[in-house]
């Protein structure tokens, strides 16, 4: 599994690495993010890519994960 941490960024950042992220086509990738709008970019973005997206929340981190 690919791991991104991009807590503390500003969009368009969180989605940058998450772009290069998948560069090498994981089956799964797991972002770490603490905005809703990085949050939102991120799932569009890999939903876009042909990932099953699924978020888990707690407090103010989103644990974004994605798997083919």
């Amino acid at each position: 599994m690919k791991e991104v941490d991009v807590r503390g960024l500003s969009c368009p950042m969180p989605l940058m690495h998450t772009k290069k992220a998948i560069e090498d086509d994981p089956t799964e990738i797991l972002v770490h993010a603490d905005s809703g709008t990085a949050k939102a970019n991120v799932v569009a973005f890999l939903q876009d890519a042909g990932y099953s997206v699924s978020v888990d929340q707690t407090g103010e981190e989103y644990k974004i994960k994605g798997a083919r």
